[in-house]
């Protein structure tokens, strides 16, 4: 009795956590059951034989279907992260693999402020030696650290230190224009726009981001009108477009595919793999939160999940290369008029609001 009541519980959990983020409604409650889609798939997975070859179980048969339904949906969102599922970043060819002018590498570390292991990521970026560091949630300490031991490899920087988590920082081998540090939406919560020169004179937008993250006891509205402006700006910009940073959201959300329909912009991911980044420190809680996407005029060389730096995050290692040539077949489904008047409206709302920043408290002592 006590298991078939287990067993039961645990399936009801898994209908209704598989359910309720299909409403779309912008509530961190609800918006974080998409989150772990490959943790509910895996636990579907595992309840299916037991409801089916374990001890009689009432209405085994509909606990059955249950499950496959459960699994079926989870699925459908996580399918297109894994080999089966074709490609949408192109692969690099061997003449673009040559060509090293028009190539570009970035390493992406969100290194928990409070952490305070600088020399692993000062040996990491020592190792890697990117085109461009971005590093998240940096404060005076950090950005001191980093100074000390990296200023010689990076002669552009832009320092947008915070004691709130937000803080950023960009350092470039290469040359920066254009460069500006923005509140988008929400006080406290700044983003970075810049544009970088390549090697062989090329030119690419780079946006680097760290939105607010989604909790029980509020709305995901900051977060979710963050990520569809830059999808708004990008598509408008002339320049073929980077966007880089910790999203705070999974590969498969609701926000982050709308963002693809806004941009146009590519995630090298599909096809290819999760490549969960958070959290390096629980191994069985693990999602995609540390993103790249970009324009379709890029192709892949590399993409990597990095060594541990003490964060709960993994840094994330890419290498593109611009070659002026987009083929309309990879492009991801575009957004219609009504959508993009719909987030509009909602970024419109979002930016009254008089609040704190989400989280701005959470590294306090």
């Amino acid at each position: 009795m006590i298991s078939a009541i287990v067993l039961w519980g645990l399936t009801g959990f898994l209908v209704v956590a598989s359910l309720l983020p299909l409403s779309k409604i912008p509530f961190g409650t609800i918006r974080g059951l998409a989150f772990p889609r490959e943790q509910f798939f895996g636990l579907a997975m595992v309840l299916l034989p037991l409801m089916i070859f374990g001890p009689p179980v009432p209405w085994a048969s509909v606990g059955v279907a249950l499950l496959l339904g459960v699994a079926v949906i989870q699925l459908i969102y996580i399918a297109k992260f894994t080999p089966v599922w074709k490609k949408q970043s192109i692969d690099a060819s061997p003449a673009e693999l040559a060509n090293k002018g028009g190539q570009i590498s970035l390493l992406a570390a969100n290194v928990k402020q409070s952490n305070r292991a600088y020399d692993r990521l000062i040996a990491l970026v020592q190792q890697k030696t990117p085109d461009i560091l971005m590093a998240i949630e940096v404060d005076e300490e950090w950005i001191a650290a980093l100074r000390g031991a990296l200023g010689g490899m990076f002669p552009h920087w832009v320092e947008v230190p915070l004691g709130n988590s937000y803080g950023l920082c960009l350092m470039s081998r290469l040359p920066l224009a254009e460069t500006e540090v923005r509140e988008l939406v929400t006080e406290g919560v700044p983003s970075i726009r810049t544009k970088v020169t390549l090697p062989d004179g090329q030119q690419t937008r780079l946006y680097v981001v760290h939105p607010e993250p989604p909790i029980i006891s509020h709305d995901t509205k900051g977060r979710d009108s963050e990520i569809a402006l830059i999808g708004l700006e990008a598509a408008e910009d002339l320049l073929p477009a980077i966007v880089t940073g910790d999203l705070n959201d999974v590969a498969w959300s609701t926000t982050t595919r709308r963002f693809q329909r806004l941009s146009g912009l590519l995630d090298p991911r599909v096809g290819r793999g999760f490549y969960n980044t958070f959290s390096a420190t629980m191994p069985w809680m693990r999602w995609p939160l540390d993103h790249l996407f970009h324009d379709a005029r890029f192709r892949l060389i590399e993409m990597a999940r990095l060594d541990k730096i003490g964060s709960d995050h993994f840094p994330m290692w890419f290498v593109l290369a611009l070659t002026g040539d987009a083929l309309p077949d990879t492009l991801p489904e575009q957004a219609d008029a009504q959508e993009e008047r719909d987030v509009k409206d909602m970024i419109a709302e979002e930016k009254k609001r008089d609040r704190e920043a989400i989280g701005s408290d959470w590294e306090d002592g």
